[in-house]
């Protein structure tokens, strides 16, 4: 907790990228792709060796989340890639454990993919319940076998999306965006969203990275599908950097989407929750940039940075630390109208 904010982290991972669990290149090339965003976009100060960043610690998490990162709840998402990982990058079980260890901290997410076809859907099952699954990370772009990516219009994607309906798994966060080295870059396009949102209402799709550079594709699509959110992970560290980069895109999201629609996601460990928070809670667009964007309200920062996450994922927040549940008043969504919360497909 931060001042007067709740902080639900949206996206954090517990991986092991080191040498000794990686099966060739690409596996190696993955981990150092991601070390490069973090060496890039993280102050000096929060910039950690290749060797820590590959593989840290499980005491080192806790306290960067939540003794020093200000952290109420987090969110661990699930990264499989088993094609270059000898026990996975990040596995649902290998999260599970953590969390078990910690009790109240983490919300523990699964994972699947199309291409499993029938056994996946049964461990996926499994998977719930085992951990009672409330949410998915899907990686669209993950490599399996002679297969570079998937989407989530394929039909046995349907498949897994009708499963998830089926055990009330509603919290679907898939990677669109920013590419990672060796993946392909239009494997995580954003359009696939657009279908699969209006197929299957009663799900919400967390769009992870915001699309970006696709972001005016996702905002478009977003704005015509009310299930559709925005994950700020990888976007939010610009604010160190490229603050008015930042502010465009934090501007954008809030005339195309609104601000309940806006998740916070620190993405560690590539990013820490501790300088984000900060940061963000300081910001405020700049004054050449309000007659269009507007500004950045208390009320619009304790939405993004917890209680919209609260709300899809029914975490409780202190009375003290919540905002009204009032409407935003923005006017009829572009090109859709409010889909009510028990709507089947």
């Amino acid at each position: 907790m931060y001042q007067n904010y709740f902080v639900v982290d949206a996206h954090t991972h517990f991986w092991d990228g080191s040498p000794a669990n990686q099966i060739n290149r690409y596996g190696e090339g993955f981990i150092k792709c991601f070390y490069d965003y973090h060496a890039n976009l993280s102050p000096d100060e929060y910039k950690w060796s290749l060797e820590d960043f590959e593989r840290y610690s499980e005491e080192r998490m806790i306290r960067d989340l939540f003794e020093n990162g200000y952290d109420d709840v987090a969110i661990l998402q699930s990264t499989y890639l088993t094609d270059w990982y000898v026990n996975g990058f990040n596995t649902t079980e290998q999260n599970g454990a953590l969390a078990e260890r910690h009790p109240g901290r983490f919300i523990v997410n699964g994972r699947w993919d199309p291409r499993d076809g029938e056994a996946g859907l049964e461990k996926l099952e499994q998977l719930h319940e085992r951990w009672q699954l409330r949410g998915v990370k899907l990686y669209t772009a993950e490599w399996k076998g002679d297969s570079k990516g998937w989407k989530l219009s394929d039909p046995w994607a349907y498949r897994y999306l009708e499963k998830c309906q089926e055990l009330g798994i509603r919290n679907i966060h898939v990677h669109k965006g920013p590419t990672v080295y060796p993946m392909n870059r239009d494997a995580f396009d954003v359009a696939d969203v657009d279908d699969a949102a209006t197929a299957f209402p009663s799900l919400r799709f967390i769009v992870e990275h915001v699309g970006l550079p696709r972001l005016e594709d996702f905002c478009w699509i977003a704005t015509q599908e009310p299930n559709v959110y925005g994950g700020l992970a990888v976007a939010m560290p610009f604010i160190h950097s490229r603050p008015r980069y930042f502010a465009q895109i934090i501007g954008e999201l809030l005339y195309w989407l609104d601000e309940n629609r806006i998740l916070f996601g620190s993405d560690y460990a590539i990013w820490q929750p501790k300088w984000l928070i900060e940061k963000f809670v300081d910001f405020q667009i700049p004054e050449d940039m309000q007659g269009e964007y507007g500004t950045l309200t208390p009320t619009i920062k304790k939405k993004i940075l917890g209680i919209n996450a609260a709300r899809l994922y029914d975490i409780k927040v202190p009375g003290e630390f919540d905002v009204p549940d009032e409407p935003v008043d923005t006017g009829p969504a572009v090109g859709s109208g409010p889909v009510p919360e028990t709507a089947a497909r």
